[in-house]
């Protein structure tokens, strides 16, 4: 595995993972489903081991990717599911040879990839937010029923009773489907829908434990696949490139909107989800802004920038970064004020200038970072500052409830 594979976007593995659908191969996709203290990635976390014996994606610091890489081929010669726990804590036995000191337990699914995967990836290309949900464990015991029961699929059990059975909760239908379409019947929708519906907006991942009204118990992994932010950035010029860059490594899907003609968009900024060609005054009609649309002005054209930034306040974009000196901005508010335009605290509260965090750094890649830093996180709801005045975890413990149904959902 190159270091270009593993420090991929996630965006880009899960485009990897659709591209392989329609490949001919025997990929195997390992998740992280569950962590117990610390570790380098999150549940959710994916890493797409291609049946050449490369990887693309990450789920650790790179300690256990080459024991994953012999699980998974046991996985592609049996083409069944697999869950194995890799126990990173600091111990003297050194079980695994790693000297890692994680201090965390990281349980990984492994499952070979098929068309049970495909309503994911297309719902996460159509920038639809949707919650995967996958059988650990079912039983009607609350037992452990996991890798071996019923996983060469010779009857007995139901369609949500082996490990690696899957079904899907589209929080914009706000309705549960098996992966060919069909209504995900034998499945405990309305003890799920909190839950799924919570991840999926979130983007997070969790496991999830729940009694469908029978008796019966059923743990599964719900992994919210949330549809990645926009970031929209104004402008052209050559510092613009830089930005889009770090932006798209960031899981940002990012648009570059030019005002002026004579300029090829895709050719300048290849890394850019889309390009977008309008006049300042046709933003509302080109693009379509909504609250995770965060948007970065840097045209260096005084009119362009204020027509833009006008329409962006305006906008339920959470997030406008206007390049430019304070006082830059002050002379826009003179010139709103003399067209009679005027924003309230709440319209104002958006906008950022001079844009970016105080890093310190000048050069186009330093400033990029300081931009595309800030917008992160606004689109993460964080307050940028040192981890080590951080008190407690690094990233946020993902914490849903269940809500047990009166009766079996059918």
């Amino acid at each position: 595995m190159t270091a270009s594979n593993w420090s991929v976007p996630e965006t880009e593995v899960v485009q990897r993972v659709r591209d392989r659908l329609d490949a001919d191969g025997t990929d195997v996709l390992a998740t992280i489903v569950d962590v117990e203290g610390n570790a380098y990635r999150r549940p959710g976390a994916k890493m797409l081991l291609d049946d050449d014996g490369a990887g693309v994606g990450s789920i650790t610091a790179g300690c256990i990717e080459d024991d994953l890489l012999a699980a998974a081929e046991t996985v592609r010669e049996t083409g069944r599911p697999d869950r194995v726990t890799y126990d990173l804590m600091e111990d003297e036995d050194d079980v695994w040879g790693l000297g890692v000191g994680c201090n965390g337990v990281i349980d990984v699914l492994l499952e070979p990839l098929d068309e049970t995967y495909r309503p994911a990836v297309e719902s996460f290309d159509a920038g639809r937010d949707v919650a995967v949900l996958t059988v650990l464990s079912a039983g009607d015991d609350g037992g452990n029923h996991d890798a071996g029961d019923g996983a060469s699929g010779d009857g007995g059990d139901t369609d949500r009773g082996r490990l690696g059975e899957r079904a899907y909760y589209h929080p914009d239908e706000d309705r549960f489907t098996l992966p060919d379409g069909s209504p995900a019947d034998g499945w405990p929708t309305e003890a799920l829908a909190g839950p799924a519906s919570d991840l999926a907006a979130r983007g997070a991942a969790d496991v999830v434990t729940v009694e469908d009204g029978a008796g019966a118990t059923l743990e599964a992994f719900v992994d919210g696949l949330a549809a990645p932010d926009d970031l929209v950035v104004f402008g052209t010029g050559h510092d613009v490139g830089p930005v889009v860059e770090l932006g798209e490594r960031n899981d940002f899907r990012v648009t570059v909107v030019g005002f002026r003609g004579g300029v090829d968009l895709d050719a300048r900024f290849p890394d850019a989800h889309r390009t977008v060609t309008t006049s300042p005054a046709g933003v509302d009609d080109a693009l379509d802004i909504d609250d995770r649309t965060h948007a970065v002005v840097m045209t260096h054209n005084f009119v362009d920038d204020r027509i833009a930034v006008e329409a962006l306040l305006r906008s339920p974009a959470p997030y406008v970064g206007l390049m430019g000196p304070r006082e830059r901005f002050e002379e826009m508010l003179e010139a709103y004020d003399d067209e009679g335009t005027t924003f309230d605290e709440s319209e104002l509260a958006s906008l950022y200038t001079p844009v970016g965090l105080d890093l310190g750094g000048g050069s186009p890649y330093q400033i990029a970072h300081s931009i595309v830093g800030e917008a992160l996180a606004v689109s993460n709801g964080r307050t940028p500052r040192h981890l080590r005045e951080r008190e407690g975890h690094i990233h946020d413990r993902v914490d849903v409830e269940s809500r047990e149904p009166e009766a079996p959902s059918r």
